[in-house]
């Protein structure tokens, strides 16, 4: 029997007009479109499906556009009647995968992450934070360059652990130059990012901080299946340990390839990415290339993993 791991995407996923198709075709996925609306006492959905993309790209709109889409496709998934094994996501994909193992209502999250959203953009003055993609080397020799960094210029720390061969330094925008030259020097390809802020670094704290008084208004509950923490690669179940790793999670590394390698120790044999893009599945093929990865994201997709779980094709 197939064990399955459902998957959800963070920051960066984000295009104008993602979840419309869904939306337009299947009421489930519409009432939660509605229903973000509503709880935010804005139109989300008018931003997520007309833009414009420099509006989208504002954290604080991006981040509860990506968790109302993943959890809006997620509903009309749910009518097929597959059940994980496991839950994850990526940084603030963490939350709809909270959701969806019922820890944390989505009118809820939706809420919280809005204003993380805006507490993360708030931590650090614009322009001085930057993140870069590392791209080869390994993080023993990536994290020695940053800390020796972080003693003679600044904060640089590492802030995603995606997948083998890429890494995610995030810090001071002067500090992670600097690493970025070294690690150049190095024969490593270093991608600078554009992002508003230094996410997953230390220098997030004042929004984690913050982030402990957003999370007291709201209920969140054992969760029903096993969620894969960002911060520990390893389940949470009770509240409390929910709401300590979403505190942690803010200023602390994600570590994506240690999640994907722990539910892949525990059997799981196929991963279901959803939500906008398939920057998670291109990640998992990077930690195993055998286990079957299929992804939601539009009526096509959603007809055709639907059909591959059922064994029909």
């Amino acid at each position: 029997m197939t064990k399955l791991a459902f998957v959800f995407p963070g920051q960066g996923t984000q295009a104008v007009g993602m979840g419309k198709e869904m939306a337009d075709a299947y009421p489930e996925a519409r009432s939660v479109f509605e229903e973000a609306d509503e709880a935010l006492g804005f139109s989300l959905s008018e931003i997520i499906f007309q833009g414009p993309e420099e509006k989208l790209r504002l954290t604080y709109y991006t981040q509860p556009a990506i968790l109302t889409t993943s959890i809006a496709m997620y509903r009309v998934f749910e009518k097929a009647g597959f059940q994980p094994a496991y839950a994850a996501g990526h940084s603030l994909g963490e939350y709809s995968a909270l959701v969806v193992a019922g820890a944390i209502d989505f009118a809820d999250a939706v809420k919280v992450v809005h204003a993380r959203g805006k507490l993360m953009d708030e931590a650090v003055p614009a322009g001085r934070g930057a993140m870069s993609a590392i791209i080869g080397g390994d993080r023993a020799s990536i994290r020695s360059i940053c800390e020796q960094v972080s003693q003679s210029t600044g904060v640089v720390e590492l802030a995603n652990i995606n997948c083998p061969g890429q890494i995610v330094i995030s810090g001071l925008a002067e500090a992670v130059a600097k690493a970025g030259e070294q690690l150049a020097d190095a024969g490593l390809r270093v991608i600078p990012l554009v992002v508003s802020g230094p996410f997953h670094s230390s220098l997030m704290q004042p929004a984690a901080e913050k982030l402990i008084d957003v999370l007291d208004d709201v209920t969140v509950r054992d969760a029903r299946i096993p969620v894969i923490a960002n911060v520990s690669a390893k389940p949470v179940i009770s509240a409390d340990e929910i709401r300590g790793a979403l505190y942690e999670q803010v200023a602390s590394s994600v570590l994506w390839e240690d999640s994907v390698a722990y539910m892949l120790e525990q059997g799981v044999d196929t991963f279901v990415e959803i939500g906008p893009g398939q920057v998670l599945s291109g990640l998992i093929k990077k930690v195993s290339r055998r286990t079957p990865t299929l992804s939601i994201q539009d009526p096509a997709s959603f007809d055709k993993t639907v059909s591959i779980l059922k064994g029909d094709s």
